[in-house]
């Protein structure tokens, strides 16, 4: 299967370049993609850059020049749950594009699709529990993702309001674009900065959070 693989930074990025497996590259529109094969999924993996348009440029791109079956994302995340702690791990369910409201004109919710009954973009069921079916005891998440760092604690408060424990800056993209491909999506993210920590802790756990992640789907694709 054509498995597109969507990382957000190069200090994820090593996780899977790491992997061991033979990788070889070539440059699309000036953008790096690096393709393996891994089990009977033939990878195509892209560092799209930081935020909700790079990560939607970077999905269309592996879908439409490589024909990427389903979409893959991994990842580290900023805590909303104040009881969570650095390398928890989760799959996730779904996903509120926080930044996105029509609400002033469309019959809708701050933060809600047309296409879905709330704020939330689902994520697929099948490869959320492929997924727990490989990494038993992978916990299932919501999360909320838009174009910040989130760091303020009245900000993590905030969002954490709307149902989410994690927070990123790509999944919303992803997962938005994957449902206007009909093609199915899975993303595993790992907490690199706790509700209490901010960019110190990011940066200080972000490829050993990364690679925790990436166990995940190297599992499932093995």
């Amino acid at each position: 299967m054509k498995t597109g693989l969507l990382i957000a930074v190069e200090r994820e990025l090593k996780a899977f370049l790491h992997s061991g497996g033979e990788i070889r590259e070539e440059k699309v529109n000036g953008r790096t993609v690096y393709r393996t094969v891994m089990g009977d999924n033939e990878i195509f993996a892209l560092c799209s850059g930081c935020g909700e348009i790079d990560a939607a440029a970077g999905t269309q791109l592996l879908i439409t020049r490589y024909g990427c079956e389903r979409m893959m994302n991994f990842g580290v995340t900023g805590a909303l749950d104040p009881a969570l702690k650095v390398e928890d791990l989760f799959v996730v369910r779904k996903v509120c594009h926080y930044d996105y409201d029509v609400s002033a004109v469309d019959p809708v919710k701050p933060h809600q699709y047309g296409e879905f009954p709330d704020e939330f973009i689902p994520l697929d069921e099948t490869m959320i529990q492929e997924a727990k079916r490989a990494f038993p005891g992978l916990r299932e998440t919501a999360a909320a993702s838009g174009d910040r760092f989130v760091e303020s604690k009245a900000e993590k408060q905030k969002l954490f309001a709307l149902g989410c424990q994690i927070c990123d800056m790509e999944i919303a993209a992803i997962s938005r674009v994957c449902y206007l491909n009909h093609i199915p999506c899975l993303s595993i993210k790992c907490i690199s900065d706790t509700y209490e920590g901010g960019s110190g802790d990011y940066y200080t756990n972000v490829e050993r959070s990364a690679e925790k992640a990436f166990q995940v789907l190297g599992t499932l694709m093995k």
